[in-house]
């Protein structure tokens, strides 16, 4: 059986582009955008050979894993389409709800990780470029550890396999591809960015707990307050002071306490 968009994406007037294997399934969402092509439309496999994570980190995609990219063009700014993030960990967080697997233990981790019993099991990556009509072109990727987890990396990582699922990433994404609908019309060009973001801090971990970000050589230590209404982190310091996080590395609980070593 190969890929195929659930029945809600199909009316919704999604397209899928499928691929045995692939580089980067983000890239060759890129490819198209240079091309003219505005989506919404999927990329996706089942064995990415090359594919990145935030900041060029390699994402691991050995067959049997999910990569899926999804190509849509809108005109909201910028840091509005940066919550389309959230959107995406609410769809992965819901497809898994509708196959049963992991109940209670999924998690979503600030920015963009799904996480299994506190263990990565997927990753989620936006990229974008803008067009010649004041509209941008932004990629939604997402990889799901399916059979396989990756190895020396400097994280607990997962698979769905570990939690004793026996979905295969073609099942996984007809799932997904409905979820995301569903979340993307509550999102609403960010008008129903309240909605999204209140059940994102139900399913979050560390709200309420220790928390250190690492930005290069900024550091941020204190407690997971919440998210604001453009999807920063609030961290409340040891001082009192409120500060509003848009990007870098986090670590929660025991991690969170541990002095940097760099």
């Amino acid at each position: 059986m190969g890929f195929a968009l659930g029945p809600a994406a199909a009316r919704a007037g999604y397209r899928l582009e499928a691929f045995d294997a692939v580089g980067s399934t983000n890239d060759e969402a890129l490819k198209c955008v240079r091309t003219g092509e505005g989506g919404p439309m999927w990329f996706v496999t089942a064995s990415q050979t090359s594919g990145h994570g935030r900041r060029g980190r390699a994402w691991q995609g050995p067959p049997g894993n999910l990569a899926a990219s999804l190509l849509l063009t809108t005109s909201v700014p910028v840091n509005v389409a940066a919550t389309l993030g959230f959107v995406a960990g609410l769809s992965v967080s819901d497809a898994l709800m509708r196959l049963a697997i992991g109940d209670a233990s999924i998690t979503l981790k600030w920015p963009n990780d799904v996480l299994a019993g506190g263990a990565k099991l997927s990753g989620i990556l936006l990229e974008g470029e803008s067009r010649n009509d004041d509209a941008s072109a932004v990629v939604v990727g997402i990889g799901v550890n399916v059979v396989s987890a990756p190895d020396g990396v400097p994280y607990p990582a997962t698979c769905l396999a570990d939690l004793g699922a026996t979905v295969t990433a073609e099942d996984l994404f007809a799932v997904l591809s409905d979820c995301w609908v569903e979340r993307c019309a509550q999102w609403d060009d960010g008008r129903g960015m309240d909605a999204i973001r209140s059940t994102w801090l139900e399913r979050a971990s560390g709200v309420g707990g220790p928390v250190a970000v690492t930005s290069g050589p900024r550091e941020v230590r204190g407690t997971f307050e919440t998210l604001d209404a453009d999807g920063r982190l609030v961290v409340r310091t040891a001082a009192g002071e409120r500060v509003l996080v848009s990007a870098g590395d986090v670590h929660f609980g025991d991690a969170a306490s541990m002095p940097r070593t760099d």
